[in-house]
């Protein structure tokens, strides 16, 4: 399988926050595990984490040239996480990909967020005596809840994000194949080689945008926000309204002007929304205090 971002985006921290990446020196699958039921839990709703295998660190920062794993070692620990993923309660599966990177091999665990959360495992995944916990993110550390977070952590059953939620209504004939492969190149992912003319499936479920069901999957929402022409016809609101005052809105709240609402898929409303205010609103190029974080939380794709 193909990683769906680019490696040397991963390894610089340039493509996921720092608290997302957990750098292993080698294969420690107790300490591993935890970490992937952390990430599976997603207590603080940050999208999983990827663990990264073959990579020593330094303040969080992985140190180049990679050490690598010994290839021969490889195929033994597929085997091994097929048992120990058995052992996670209920089952969960995190995606295993081989990179190639500094001429060394690199393994990359890429946790997403469990749909049957919360998730138990093992203190110790290769002890025959084993105690069970939960484990969440604490800042850069995989921890057991206590208290309060434990049973915030256990309010979380069955709570599916609505992004990550999988739609009937949603055909791959929706999914805009140029959208898709637009994004995947921005982020250099080498899935972009791939034909979504004759694979759109196999790069969609490598990307986790589709929900497994007994009869097959269903295609996530967030895959129509993102790569979907019009997605309103999936969100009615899924739009951008702005209104404008020219005298103030509280001088004049009745002089107003209605925008026609920009639609599209999400970046698209972003780049489109960005453009219209430094064409029709910002007049001055000095962006202080509240200004400056909209724009930035606007470019993010935060929601208001």
């Amino acid at each position: 399988m193909r990683l769906p971002i680019n490696i040397e985006e991963l390894l610089s921290g340039r493509a996921v926050e720092g608290d997302r990446i957990e750098y292993k020196i080698g294969w420690n699958p107790d300490a591993i595990y935890r970490t992937i039921c952390a990430f599976a839990n997603d207590f603080d709703e940050t999208g999983g984490g990827y663990i990264v295998v073959g990579v020593k660190e330094e303040n969080g920062r992985a140190i180049r040239p990679v050490i690598g794993v010994d290839s021969n070692k490889i195929e033994p620990i597929e085997k091994e996480m097929v048992g120990y993923n058995n052992l996670i309660r209920p089952y969960y599966q995190p995606r295993l990909y081989i990179e190639e990177v500094d001429g060394k091999t690199i393994l990359v665990i890429k946790v997403s967020p469990g749909e049957r959360r919360p998730y138990k495992v093992p203190d110790f995944i290769t002890a025959k005596q084993k105690t069970y916990n939960y484990y969440i993110r604490y800042n850069s550390s995989s921890i057991v809840p206590k208290g309060e977070y434990e049973r915030e952590l256990i309010n979380l059953a069955n709570r599916v994000p609505f992004d990550d939620r999988g739609n009937d209504q949603i055909k791959l004939t929706d999914i805009s194949p140029l959208l898709l492969h637009d994004y995947l190149v921005k982020v250099k992912s080498s899935l972009a080689d791939v034909s979504l003319t004759d694979k759109m499936e196999l790069v969609l479920e490598q990307m986790d945008l589709l929900e497994p069901v007994p009869e097959g999957w269903r295609i996530k929402n967030v895959a129509a926000m993102m790569f979907c022409e019009r997605p309103d016809r999936f969100f009615r609101q899924s739009q951008v309204d702005i209104v404008l005052f020219p005298e103030g809105r509280e001088k004049n709240p009745n002089n107003l002007i209605e925008v026609e609402p920009i639609r599209g898929s999400v970046p698209m409303m972003i780049e489109k929304t960005l453009s219209y205010l430094r064409t029709n609103v910002i007049k001055k190029q000095i962006l202080k205090g509240h200004l400056k974080r909209l724009l930035r939380r606007m470019k993010n794709g935060h929601t208001f």
